[in-house]
């Protein structure tokens, strides 16, 4: 995956903010189909993981569903944080995680 800096912490929060507020927080997929929906995620339309950048021009607001469904039409399968080996609880899915293994006394 290509080394790409993105900002983090308060910076990545305004940033993040800034974008948003382009649409007024509303899902641009759902706006060309003539529905209302909040965005809930800044996606990058060439993804970082296929040499996108992190500039502006590079992404869009999208909301839960129309970012799973760009996911399937990039990857061919939704990309989730289960992908990264972590849970929708945060824990680690593998077995053999120290996390997973049996406690000792």
């Amino acid at each position: 995956m290509p080394n790409v800096e993105r900002l983090r912490g308060r910076a990545g929060q305004a940033q993040r903010t800034r974008r948003l507020a382009r649409t007024d927080g509303l899902c641009e997929r759902c706006d060309g189909k003539g529905r209302v929906t909040l965005a809930t995620v800044v996606d990058h339309i060439v993804p970082l993981a296929n040499g996108g950048t992190d500039e502006d021009d590079n992404t869009r607001n999208l909301c839960d569903p129309c970012h799973l469904e760009v996911g399937v039409e990039q990857f061919g399968h939704q990309v989730t944080r289960e992908g990264r080996g972590v849970g929708r609880n945060g824990r680690p899915t593998s077995p053999d995680h120290p996390w997973n293994q049996p406690h000792r006394t």
